[in-house]
């Protein structure tokens, strides 16, 4: 049995036959015009027919030329319309997710190996920007972004609440004179994050604290950066449980304060464009997170409950004094 004429023989063919000249299809090809040649050539000898009748340059099908071209147009189109299938099988196993950089190295990250490996033929990407999303401009499918949630013409979902508490290392908290929460803050370096909705000024105001102290404030640009400082002892922290439970669950971070109410407010949104939500992996990744966002919640209610602070829950629209990003 003769061997049958290769497939990149039959592709150069087709595209001489679609385009009307060898220059044109090696141009097409990225080859040169013999190397077109050649394979036309060979297809010929090999199926025992002329293909093309050649005047000159001008080509033009012969009867036999014309069937194989027929049935070649249709089988690549064939070809190429099961590629376009699967590769779209393919992007709907990918996600690409933004998240706000202290959340997604403190929050995110550390459980985003149980998801990795519930999902073993998912594509994922994790962009940690500060720089909400441009939809329109971007290939992304979620933001998990920090704010209070103002966000019009996405959906967007509430997932992870802030509580905010001011926290200090045992070790400098053991060096401070007892007295009420004004006298023990006086004595304290505040360290604050830049980007926090709630910070140490409108802390203050809400709770009525008047800090008369001579010691400057420490502004850090990451809530990373600032717990950090507050873990090597520099000063208190105004931070949330959302990024500091684990410190504060094994002792290592304390809070200052404990009669002084917890604040509470949703702030982590998930964000997205509604026709996200069509996307099987976008419904799969919301699932996952707010099965997190529920065990993280009953470890904040257990925290709470062992240093029995109460909470004062706030509308962060209305009540925050802040609106910047994270």
């Amino acid at each position: 049995m003769a061997r049958p004429p290769s497939l990149n023989a039959h592709l150069y063919f087709e595209c001489v036959a679609r385009r009307g000249s060898l220059s044109r299809a090696a141009e097409e090809m990225a080859v040169s015009p013999s190397a077109v040649s050649q394979q036309v050539r060979l297809l010929e000898e090999q199926l025992g027919v002329k293909l093309f009748r050649r005047k000159g340059r001008a080509l033009s099908l012969t009867l036999e030329g014309e069937q194989l071209f027929q049935a070649s147009a249709t089988a690549l189109r064939m070809l190429r319309d099961a590629q376009a299938v699967l590769g779209q099988r393919q992007e709907m196993r990918r996600l690409n997710l933004r998240v706000s950089p202290s959340f997604g190295v403190r929050w995110l990250g550390p459980r985003l190996a149980g998801f990795v490996a519930a999902h073993p033929d998912w594509d994922i990407r994790v962009d940690a920007a500060p720089d909400p999303t441009d939809f329109d401009r971007e290939i992304m499918d979620i933001d998990i972004r920090y704010g209070t949630g103002a966000w019009q013409g996405y959906h967007a979902e509430p997932i992870l609440e802030d509580a905010v508490l001011p926290l200090v290392a045992p070790d400098l908290l053991a060096g401070l004179v007892p007295g009420t929460a004004a006298e023990i803050l006086s004595q304290c370096r505040l360290i604050d994050s830049a980007r926090a909705l709630c910070q140490w000024d409108f802390w203050l105001l809400r709770n009525g604290l008047d800090v008369r102290s001579n010691r400057k404030k420490v502004l850090m640009d990451r809530s990373s950066m600032a717990l950090q400082l507050a873990l090597d002892g520099a000063g208190v922290v105004l931070e949330s449980l959302a990024l500091a439970a684990p410190e504060v669950a094994s002792g290592r971070l304390v809070p200052l304060v404990p009669d002084v109410a917890v604040v509470r407010f949703p702030a982590y949104w998930a964000l997205c464009p509604a026709r996200h939500l069509n996307r099987r992996v976008v419904r799969g990744f919301l699932a996952w997170l707010r099965a997190e966002a529920a065990a993280h919640e009953s470890e904040v209610s257990a925290i709470l409950a062992q240093h029995g602070l109460h909470v004062d829950r706030l509308d962060p629209q209305q009540d925050l004094l802040r609106g910047e990003m994270e």
